[in-house]
């Protein structure tokens, strides 16, 4: 059959279904032209709004259908976000699935890309100062430069947090900046008040923008405070991008081996709530003052 015969019968066909008249022919053109002018001029708004796909709860979601044991498979998945009792449509993931994945990849890059609001800083009367990088790709790019401050920067933290000092606390964005807006707020308090009863006051807060780990070691280099302990964002997954951790050393210095710093990870409302952090971090904090290590030393 030649192309063109082809494309007359898909065209009278195409015309007998969108004619109301089956037996009418109508030219193709002037049905779909008629067709679209009817879209465009349609009057019709609607006023539903579709639910936000982000706040299910994926420990209490179960897509399988026809389960031979949804109760016990829903008592596995309370414990875990894993992706999970998902389903299928033959073989691909369902819609619902797929959309929520995409969510929440474009939460977590929104995480990395954005910054910790000026706000936020100001609300909680932290001191702001910047390593050398000058870009969010440049700190992607360039890890050791966001290990590093520049002179000037290194004057706000000497003045900032007093000489051997017991314990300073200092907040970096680092790969999650909406880590930091959920948990900061909850977790410095607590860490305050358990370290109060001590008799331990902790002063002046930094928040260093384009933040590593390794900033603390510089930190500690300058002011040759006891304990330091990083509230950093930890990097986004799909399952959350507002998980924080917090690194804590005895007395860090350029060269510290990872091994050598005490981490409390995965801080978040659906991990470790940031309040029960806090109160861990207290502890870790004063057992490194008492013992004079951290890491692998402290163990």
């Amino acid at each position: 059959m030649q192309e063109n015969e082809l494309k007359a019968i898909v065209e009278e066909m195409v015309s007998k279904i969108l004619s109301n008249d089956p037996h009418k022919e109508i030219p193709l053109e002037k049905t779909v032209k008629t067709t679209v002018n009817n879209k465009l001029h349609s009057t019709e708004i609607s006023n539903e709004t579709l639910p936000d796909i982000s706040k299910i709860d994926l420990r209490k979601q179960f897509l399988v259908d026809s389960a031979s044991d949804k109760e016990t498979y829903l008592a596995l998945k309370s414990k875990t976000p894993a992706r999970i009792g998902i389903g299928k449509a033959g073989a691909r993931y369902k819609t619902e699935t797929m959309l929520r994945v995409r969510a929440d990849h474009a939460a977590a890059q929104d995480s990395v890309f954005s910054d910790v609001s000026e706000e936020f800083i100001k609300e909680n009367n932290f001191v702001f100062v910047k390593t050398l990088c000058e870009s969010k790709d440049e700190y992607l790019t360039r890890p050791d430069k966001g290990r590093r401050f520049s002179g000037n920067q290194l004057d706000v933290i000497r003045n900032t947090i007093p000489q051997n000092s017991k314990v300073a606390i200092v907040v970096g964005d680092g790969l999650s900046s909406a880590a930091i807006e959920a948990n900061a707020k909850e977790i410095i308090p607590s860490i305050k008040q358990a370290l109060s009863h001590h008799n331990i006051e902790i002063g002046k807060i930094l928040f260093v923008k384009y933040c590593r780990v390794g900033a603390m070691d510089a930190i500690g280099e300058i002011t040759d405070t006891d304990v330091i302990c990083l509230l950093v964002g930890e990097r986004p997954g799909l399952v959350t991008a507002e998980s924080m951790s917090a690194y804590i050393a005895y007395k860090p210095k350029h060269g510290l081996p990872e091994a050598k710093r005490t981490v409390i990870s995965n801080i978040h409302k659906g991990g470790t709530p940031p309040v029960e952090a806090g109160a861990h971090a207290a502890e870790l904090i004063l057992k490194m003052l008492e013992k004079k290590a951290s890491g692998i030393d402290l163990k």
